[in-house]
């Protein structure tokens, strides 16, 4: 499959084209109606060549902000991946340009044969975010005199990938670390993980229930799983009564406070009085009532809330725990017995490297600052109230699974406005009236170096030439013209903006929806030729049909990136570049638009003596296997489509396709990714075989490898 081109234009003017509005002279140019563009047109004064380092890169993308401890530049201009954080040493650092020619290369050089785009995940990060999160309240129980202990969950709706999940209990198992499930089959995948689980893990039960979740709920109490059923509405109280009887199981049951504290911005929506879950104060005293009532008030033990994901600053994370833990203590005086309070989600990351508490894209603390604030404002609230000090949860998710998945894509192509030598000369002395007049008058402007009046005459020239062509005119070469004079005039002038559009081997809907659907922006950053000056403002187009597919707000409230020239033969066979930060959420959110499928995906672990080792391959999904999870068939398309090759196309002439090679190219078709192909031929008559398909394949997916590779 070819890859997207940028459109030539040929600047010769077939003279019978030319507009008889128009005559040819010659006696008046566009240089020497403006002298100045003489020297400035190939000029590069503007834009000298400076002295570029890595460390510059690093710079001007933000990297040492939003990317420490996990990502660096090294001294080749590429990222590397530090998988300790800030225990990293030089020689454990990972090159990712290393990793993707490693995935990317021929299996017949030891690749995996891979293609982009392509999902990198290193476990060694994520382990690394668990203990740094756990080390953080560690820290903050010793130096408060805090009574208890912190033991996290993770939210599994951040990403409910196997590995993932496994990971976290792996990880978090000398932690007593668990899972939040906030639906049926999360809650399934979080009962099976957890059986390998620290036996006093927490399996905190979120969401809307109905009796079959809540009859799961129990029956994970059953098998010795540390459940608890946290209410998110008055109702579902009667359901667990009922539904314990039955099973003969004492539950344990946590309660949802609706609290009165608000996050503002988009990511705090769901707090306040009229957010979506949670009990009110006049609902959490009815339901203590009918537990005492039921002989259960012992049964209540774990109090929860969330305010929203990215708490922008400690001050509002404080108000917030500060009034859950009065609620936490007047239900201990209520008789409850209380021992957990879960402070939910929210921890946030730095997505700019700002860190401040005035973006969604930022936060103003660290993990040590939050876990202090947590820490300071429990323990005020218990020893006001005398209350005995309950064991810390929290529910970070975005905070552990972010930094460790990195997106890699290639840009394909670059298009923007070009100012090719068009023969102006003449077209200019042909202008009358209005045009003309515009036209004498940007110059003047450009002359003078009046930047406000030329930015004018050039819109009122530019419209005014669109009018004539739409009345006929005006030919099309000469539009065209009208837009060159303009940009060439702006660049002598040091005042054009020009903005290219990269074209990415990406569906934005399928692996960045978050960028598409609530505008959040993640750092993306070219993963190599960082040790070389980026020069182009550019903004990335996707390879959807629609025009939403497209990044073009980017970190710190830039509206394009700086990046490089395309070469037309680069050192590795692209431009690569990387999405940051988006390990939570996005394959989750993630859907089908025009059915691009989920990307290839690989894990890589530091190896002692060998840099890196990829562990794990989970490729993506193939075009069969898109088709069939919109129901439909492919094996039952492939055939009738078999049929009517072997129909209307016969066997093999010399120099002409024959039925066999077709049929081979349709079920290659079928059993190959969405996204586009790059570095070598992919078309239908280069497959040749002995023309024998096995349905099964097309629609069989691919199933998961383990693999060994060192850098």
């Amino acid at each position: 499959m070819p890859a997207l081109a940028s459109c030539v234009v040929d600047t010769e003017f077939d003279t019978e084209l030319v507009s008889p509005d128009f005559t040819n002279n010659t006696n008046c140019g566009l240089h020497d109606e403006l002298p100045f563009m003489k020297e400035t047109l190939n000029d590069d004064r503007l834009d000298s060549p400076q002295l570029w380092s890595p460390s510059h890169s690093a710079s001007l993308y933000k990297i040492d902000g939003w990317g420490a401890p996990y990502f660096n530049v090294n001294s080749a201009g590429n990222i590397a991946v530090r998988p300790h954080g800030s225990d990293t040493l030089t020689h454990q650092e990972i090159d990712l340009m290393k990793v993707v020619k490693k995935v990317l290369g021929s299996k017949s050089s030891g690749g995996l044969g891979l293609q982009l785009p392509l999902i990198v995940r290193f476990p060694d990060v994520l382990k690394n975010r668990l203990e740094s999160l756990q080390s953080a309240f560690d820290l903050a129980i010793r130096s408060q005199g805090y009574e208890s202990h912190y033991q996290g969950v993770y939210p599994v709706k951040c990403n409910q990938d196997r590995f993932i999940v496994e990971d976290v209990v792996e990880f978090g198992y000398p932690f007593r670390f668990g899972l939040e499930a906030g639906s049926k089959p999360e809650l399934l995948l979080a009962m099976s993980c957890l059986c390998k689980g620290n036996p006093e893990a927490l399996l905190v039960c979120n969401g809307y229930k109905d009796v079959e979740y809540i009859s799961l709920a129990l029956v994970a109490r059953k098998l010795d799983l540390n459940t608890v059923i946290v209410l998110e509405q008055e109702e579902e109280l009667d359901l667990v009564i009922n539904v314990c009887q039955r099973f003969d199981v004492r539950p344990v049951i946590g309660l949802r406070a609706k609290l009165r504290t608000k996050h503002e911005g988009h990511f705090g929506s769901t707090s306040g009085e009229k957010g979506k879950f949670g009990l009110t104060t006049m609902e959490i005293l009815g339901v203590a009532k009918k537990l005492k009532q039921a002989g259960m008030l012992d049964c209540l033990q774990l109090l929860h809330f969330h305010i929203g994901s990215q708490i922008p600053s400690t001050s509002l994370l404080s108000d917030a725990v500060g009034e859950a833990a009065q609620i936490y203590c007047e239900l201990v005086r209520l008789g409850a017995a209380m021992r957990v309070i879960d402070v939910g989600g929210g921890l946030g990351i730095d997505y700019e490297g700002s860190h401040s508490a005035n973006s969604d894209n930022s936060v103003g603390y660290g993990l040590r600052e939050y876990a202090s604030a947590v820490v300071q404002a429990i323990r005020r609230a218990c020893n006001q109230k005398f209350v005995r000090h309950p064991v810390i949860c929290s529910e970070s998710g975005r905070a552990l699974v972010s930094h460790h998945s990195i997106l890699i894509f290639e840009a394909l192509s670059a298009v923007g406005l070009e100012i090719p030598d068009l023969g102006l000369h003449h077209f200019l002395d042909g202008l009358t009236g209005d045009a003309h007049s515009d036209y004498l008058n940007l110059t003047a402007a450009a002359s003078r170096g009046e930047h406000e009046a030329f930015s004018f005459y050039v819109n009122q020239f530019k419209q005014c030439c669109i009018e004539k062509f739409k009345e006929g005119s005006l030919g099309l070469e000469h539009l065209a013209a009208a837009d060159s004079v303009c940009e060439l005039v702006a660049k002598a002038m040091g005042v054009s903006d020009s903005v290219r559009t990269y074209h990415v081997n990406l569906s934005i809907f399928t692996s960045v929806p978050d960028s598409w659907g609530i505008g959040q922006q993640f750092p993306i950053v070219p993963i190599h030729h960082l040790d070389q000056q980026p020069r182009v403002k550019g903004i990335l187009s996707d390879l959807t049909c629609d025009s939403d597919g497209k990044i073009d707000k980017f970190i710190n409230g830039e509206s394009s990136l700086l990046l490089h020239e395309l070469e037309a033969k680069d050192t590795f066979g692209g431009y690569y570049l990387g999405m940051f930060l988006g390990g939570a959420y996005q394959e989750a959110l993630g859907g089908l638009h025009n059915l691009f499928g989920r990307p290839n995906v690989v894990r890589v672990s530091y190896s002692d003596g060998h840099c890196f080792s990829v562990t794990k391959m989970v490729p993506g999904l193939s075009c069969g296997e898109a088709l069939k999870l919109m129901q439909h068939e492919p094996e039952l398309m492939f055939k009738e489509l078999k049929h009517r090759a072997e129909e209307h196309c016969g066997l093999e002439v010399e120099g002409q396709i024959d039925s066999v090679a077709i049929v081979t190219g349709l079920a290659h078709s079928f059993m190959n990714m969405p996204y586009l192909v790059t570095g070598s031929v992919c078309e239908i008559s280069h497959f040749h075989d002995d023309g024998r398909h096995n349905d099964a394949a097309i629609i069989g997916g691919n199933n998961e490898q383990w693999t060994y590779y060192c850098a």
